[in-house]
């Protein structure tokens, strides 16, 4: 197919794929203990049902242990044809406070351009992408085509890494395209060239064998959540720097955003200073953060005169490409043991972890990808690093170590992923699934 023709295409099949993530948007597929499970399910059919609409011969959904099933479709590569590998996941984030959403978090709603709801960006815009751009070869693919799709990828925890690590005949390829991660600015191409690892634990303090009352109590009864407050707080310096031993900062090799560009993006208020040292690149994506994502003491609105004998809080460690996650979480359990006051019992557990990436740019998918998007935007890509982590492509790049693995996608700055008011720019989606589209062609006769 000619360039003209994989944009008539692609363009022409739009108003199906908003059909279809709208379709995909509408189900609550949060995959964290404690939701229900059906709907994930639900979203798994959907998925197969869609991949088996774009021509792929091969269509399955595949057990993964200790997870939800991972969707996977395969098309043999033509005679001399490489083969690629797209990826994305189903799965979303839980909406959080759903009365901080302007519209339902579950219901999608097309406004300007721009489609609302929990996930219409992360991550399904990214399996839409995939869809659409393939679409547009009616079956007959330029070059060989697998695609997982994930089902459990926002909660973490490797299952799917271990799964592709026991049967890597399944997804090797010559390159493999993430559509995970996006632009810094709608209409503004890039490639993620950095990713960040992750640790994650829950911390747990207890000092009683049951809450007292404050007003007889308090005063001389070590309060649990004063003790975790207090161990949290040690974590950071007064400027926002990790105090903890063995994370140092690190350094990015190319531009981040401006001041001005991170406060308006992030919504900084007025006043507030940002944490932190250094380059807003260095601190995003090459250096640690730590960041407290939950906390199970009582409710403003629940409390009761109570001195707390157990507190718990979920950590979050982002660790920069070059970090082992499993380091990084023993650095920071031990400080927060250290800073633990008053003798107090602590527990970690539920511990996930996943390593970071640094992509290679100068090979012959990449030099593809750029002419991709600098067809389908305008201009050509720049490389940008992501804070977030997606553990499966430090898998992909220890297994197929030739292999290219691009990351790109339809998100972008503003698109409020894992935050109230999530959106995907519509027309973001027609030009990443160009980009993949006219990739897979010129890939295919470099």
């Amino acid at each position: 197919m000619s360039p003209e023709e994989i944009e008539y295409a692609v363009s022409a099949g739009m108003p199906r794929a908003v059909e279809d993530l709208t379709r995909l948007v509408g189900i609550p597929s949060v995959a964290f203990p404690g939701w229900p499970e059906e709907p994930v399910h639900a979203a798994a059919a959907l998925t197969e049902e869609l991949l088996r609409s774009t021509g792929l011969p091969d269509v399955r959904r595949i057990p993964v242990e200790g997870s939800f099933p991972a969707v996977y479709g395969a098309a043999p590569a033509p005679p001399g044809a490489p083969t690629v590998l797209l990826y994305a996941h189903y799965d979303v984030q839980p909406p959080g406070d759903e009365a901080l959403w302007r519209t339902p978090a579950f219901t999608p709603t097309l406004i300007d351009g721009r489609l609302y709801g929990r996930g219409a960006a992360d991550d399904k815009s990214g399996l839409i992408s995939h869809v659409l751009a393939l679409r547009a070869f009616q079956g007959r693919f330029p070059v060989g085509v697998k695609v997982i799709i994930e089902g459990q990828e926002e909660y973490a925890g490797e299952r799917l890494e271990r799964f592709v690590e026991h049967n890597p005949e399944l997804v090797r390829a010559d390159a493999i395209i993430v559509a995970d991660t996006g632009n810094p600015a709608v209409g503004d191409p890039a490639v993620t060239t950095s990713l960040r690892g992750l640790a994650a634990f829950t911390v747990e303090v207890r000092t009683l064998k049951e809450a007292l009352h404050s007003g007889s109590f308090g005063g001389a009864a070590p309060d649990a959540l004063a003790a975790l407050i207090r161990m949290l707080a040690s974590l950071h310096d007064d400027n926002g720097d990790i105090r903890v031993p063995g994370l140092p900062k690190g350094v990015f090799l190319g531009s981040g955003p401006s001041e001005e560009e991170f406060r308006a993006t992030a919504g900084v208020l007025d006043g507030v200073s940002l944490a932190g040292s250094g380059s807003l690149a260095d601190r995003l994506w090459a250096s640690y953060a730590i960041t407290v994502t939950g906390l199970d003491v009582p409710t403003v609105r629940g409390a009761v005169n109570a001195v707390q004998a157990v507190a718990r809080a979920r950590v979050t460690v982002r660790v920069p490409p070059g970090g082992d996650p499993a380091t990084a979480a023993a650095d920071v359990v031990e400080h927060l043991r250290r800073a633990a006051p008053w003798g107090v019992d602590v527990q970690v557990t539920d511990q996930v972890l996943g390593s970071g990436y640094l992509a290679d740019t100068g090979g012959r998918a990449r030099a593809a990808l750029n002419r991709a998007m600098k067809r389908a935007f305008g201009r050509s890509p720049r490389d940008i690093g992501a804070g977030g982590s997606i553990p499966l492509v430090a898998t992909f790049a220890k297994l197929f170590p030739a292999a290219e693995i691009l990351l790109f996608g339809a998100e972008d700055e503003e698109a409020s992923i894992h935050a109230p008011n999530e959106r995907v720019d519509l027309e973001e989606l027609r030009r990443t699934a160009t980009a993949e589209a006219l990739f897979l062609t010129d890939y295919a006769e470099f």
